[in-house]
């Protein structure tokens, strides 16, 4: 695990100092990865600079949106990609204007697998998933619209170290573009999710069936891109207690476990996992399972998100359930969420309707700063 410094009795367990491998962080409130779908035609866009500058302090960590790792990765519309040079040099500026303020950022790459439609793939050709399932349709957060998804294509075995490939070339392209390190997205439902659980994959191949089998291909991905840059240079983030997507595991207790133990001994610099409190994006529950085991079995880093308030942070952090805890809707609507927590300030509300629309200011660079010269 990282080396804890400045732990003083009277601190605020969130804002004390933290090591993670080569990086001295000043505090432990992370930037989750946010979909925000603003970068137009998958490229990044400059309203990405002020957005993300907006939200970087120094020595803060902060996990760039999923970005996916070719056009067949896509799944909703005007999510940024890397796998082309137009969005390689369109990220620069982005994560310059982070460094410039002495963040540390990462790049967390995706595919979404069957969470796609044909609108989203090259030619209009079906979404690649472990199955030939489809997700079903979802309603959504307002009730107002359901999303269908496309029958899958199930991958052919012999077609998956191209995809892996994807990964390791978008890794690359990452750094090329200036980021400290990628994420690797193995949840949530998407591509990697959708192998690593049995309620998905139905395969009989060796990616299907056993628990090592299921987790061949997340682990191959992992391997690739530590490859590429350095395990040191790698995190992951898991979701094995969720449903997204239809993406649930009969066992995710022994899912977790042994993602974790594998994980740890290729020596990734950190776990990143979702709580299993979180059931569904607008639910949070209360539940037997615990995380618990992940980091004690993983022994590196360890990231902890889902619906975490201040105090709950605070509590994980200062009981060493977690080192780090990533927050999204209130970093969102809180561009200078570390300092308000130090405050104890008030915190701006969340609008929902704004998270994914087009508009590059309304819901994304317009929420109020405590302090405006601050920005």
């Amino acid at each position: 695990m990282g080396d804890d410094t400045g732990a003083g009795k009277d601190m605020i367990p969130l804002l004390t100092p933290y090591k993670m491998g080569r990086f001295q962080l000043s505090h432990r409130v992370v930037l989750a990865p946010l979909t925000r779908q603003r970068s137009f035609g998958y490229v990044p866009q400059p309203h990405a600079t002020v957005y993300y500058a907006q939200r970087t302090t120094r020595g803060g960590f902060l996990i760039a949106e999923a970005t996916g790792v070719s056009h067949a990765a896509q799944g909703y519309p005007d999510s940024p990609g890397i796998w082309t040079r137009e969005q390689v040099e369109a990220w620069k500026p982005i994560v310059d204007a982070v460094h410039a303020k002495g963040g540390v950022f990462f790049c967390q790459i995706w595919h979404t697998g069957r969470a796609s439609n044909y609108e989203f793939q090259p030619n209009g050709q079906a979404p690649v998933s472990s199955t030939n399932r489809p997700v079903s349709p979802k309603e959504s957060a307002d009730g107002l619209s359901t999303t269908t998804y496309a029958m899958p294509r199930r991958l052919t075995a012999d077609e998956i170290p191209a995809i892996v490939d994807d990964f390791r070339i978008a890794a690359r392209n990452a750094v090329e573009a200036g980021f400290d390190d990628v994420e690797i997205h193995g949840a949530h439902g998407y591509l990697i999710d959708q192998f690593l659980k049995d309620g998905v994959n139905d395969r009989t191949d060796e990616y299907g069936g056993s628990l090592a089998n299921r987790c061949r291909f997340a682990l191959e991905v992992v391997a690739a891109v530590s490859g590429e840059v350095g395990a040191d240079r790698v995190g992951v983030r898991l979701s094995p207690y969720t449903d997204y997507m239809d993406a649930v595991d009969s066992d995710p207790d022994a899912l977790g476990l042994h993602m974790a133990s594998a994980l740890g001994e290729l020596g990734v610099l950190y776990l990143h996992a979702v709580e299993p409190r979180m059931l569904r994006p607008t639910e949070r529950g209360e539940t037997r399972h615990s995380l618990r085991s992940m980091r004690d079995a993983f022994g590196g880093t360890f990231i902890v998100a889902g619906g975490y308030t201040k105090e709950d942070g605070n509590q994980v952090v200062a009981d060493g359930y977690a080192d780090l805890v990533a927050y999204g809707r209130l970093f969102l609507a809180n561009p200078d969420l570390p300092r308000r927590f130090e405050l104890d300030a008030p915190l701006n509300k969340y609008d929902r309707k704004t998270f994914y629309t087009p508009d590059p200011v309304v819901g994304y660079t317009d929420y109020p700063f405590l302090d405006y010269l601050s920005k």
